[in-house]
């Protein structure tokens, strides 16, 4: 067998367990998100349950670099699955008598150690695309959004996934349901893992992860604000509007509520992961050069700022909840999502095409770090502006955010990758 199809051999295992730890991630976090809000907790409290989640990606991608490069992307792998199934377990032992704080505590501890394992995953993945995939059948770009895009997709089936559980297992049944699925997963991947990962080198120091390359360290500040000008409205806003306008307060109501908006926040997803996939044919990559690229990513920036500024501003005039808005909004936010998809891709090219493979786990680890501090940023935004301001206050949150990442992408220099397709 040659080189070549063992390490697709182990990129499609690594993907394929990346794709079981999305699949309860996105559950987790709409089970947890439901559950406490029906609990009495406030948009305040209820971003706290995601803060130290986010915190411990940014330590987790600020280090997971460094351990990849010291003991190899399979070890990795196998520790973020585990660290998921733990968490799921832990969650399960929450007891609804103890106090309000304790409560908040120990869902933030979970959260925390399952943000550690979902980091630890990522960086396994998108590293092992830089490194094992093909570049003969559609260039870096296309494997890349591949990756992402299906990745994307599974954790919006999750978000749906969540909120039916909830609504007919309850909430420790289906902690326990993912754990077991979780588990199994882990031990098919270690049993049957092909070689082809790269097993690390001893030398690795921990102050390689800080990259001198300017373009690396402007696109995760581009990075750092994308993805806060989400999560300002994804993680807490959103699902409570909506919940508040499409709840009657019964237990048949509130079902049909989890029903929607979960079915909402999948559909979004699935969108993002499927615009995602397709970006790299949407900008004709294959056949354009990389400083191409770098211009398109300042460009997609800059058509993003538009919609959630127009819609802070139509739901800031509308004043009381009408379907009208509700429709609004909707389309909105899928507009929204499509236009942020490509961005996304975009970053989630230009990061391994600046990156050598010598430094590829160093870099992807920085820049994922940077991500998690847009969503943590972006996660404590969506509480605090919601509980002031409710949704314009988010929505208009996110167009500066959106503008902070235009001009961080314009400092990126024309220089680039080489071309999509080398």
């Amino acid at each position: 067998m040659s080189e070549r199809p063992e390490g697709l051999s182990a990129y499609i295992a690594v993907t394929a367990a990346y794709w079981a730890f999305m699949l309860t991630d996105g559950a987790l976090r709409m089970l947890v998100l439901l559950q406490f809000h029906m609990l009495g907790f406030s948009p305040v409290q209820l971003a706290y349950l995601f803060l130290l989640y986010e915190v411990a990606g940014i330590v987790t991608n600020l280090s997971a670099g460094w351990i990849a490069a010291r003991f190899g992307l399979t070890a990795t792998l196998y520790a973020g699955l585990t660290i998921q199934v733990g968490a799921l377990l832990a969650l399960a032992l929450l007891d609804p008598g103890w106090a309000l704080w304790t409560s908040v505590a120990y869902v933030m501890a979970v959260q925390g150690a399952s943000g550690v394992a979902k980091d630890l995953s990522k960086m396994s993945a998108k590293s092992a695309v830089k490194l094992l995939a093909p570049s003969g059948q559609g260039g870096l770009f296309r494997w890349v959004a591949v990756l992402t895009g299906s990745k994307n997709a599974v954790k919006g089936l999750g978000f749906l996934l969540g909120a039916v559980l909830l609504g007919t297992l309850g909430f420790v049944a289906s902690v326990l349901a993912m754990a077991a699925v979780l588990a199994a997963i882990l031990a098919a991947v270690a049993w049957k893992m092909p070689g082809g990962l790269p097993q690390g080198r001893k030398g690795a120091k921990f102050a390689e992860v800080f990259s001198k390359d300017r373009n690396i360290n402007w696109l995760s500040a581009a990075r750092l604000f994308l993805f806060g000008a989400r999560d300002v409205w994804f993680v807490v806003g959103i699902p409570i509007y909506f919940y508040a306008v499409l709840s009657d307060g019964t237990e048949a109501g509130n079902r049909a509520a989890f029903f929607t908006i979960g079915s909402f926040m999948a559909v979004w997803t699935i969108l993002y992961g499927g615009v995602q996939a397709y970006a790299p044919r949407l900008l004709n990559a294959a056949h354009r050069p990389g400083a191409e690229l770098v211009a398109e990513a300042r460009r997609w920036a800059g058509m993003l700022f538009v919609l959630p500024a127009a819609l802070a501003a139509t739901v800031w005039l509308a004043g009381d909840p009408a379907p009208w808005l509700t429709v609004t909004l909707v389309a909105g936010l899928l507009a929204f999502g499509a236009v942020f998809a490509v961005n996304s891709s975009l970053h989630s090219y230009l990061i391994l095409a600046f990156s050598s493979a010598e430094r590829v786990t160093m870099d992807v680890g920085f820049y994922y770090m940077a991500n998690a501090a847009g969503r943590l940023v972006g996660t404590l935004l969506s509480g605090l502006t919601y509980q002031l301001g409710g949704l314009p206050a988010c929505l208009g949150t996110a167009a500066g955010m959106v503008a902070l990442s235009w001009l961080c992408a314009g400092r990126l220099e024309a220089r680039g990758p080489a071309p999509a397709q080398a």
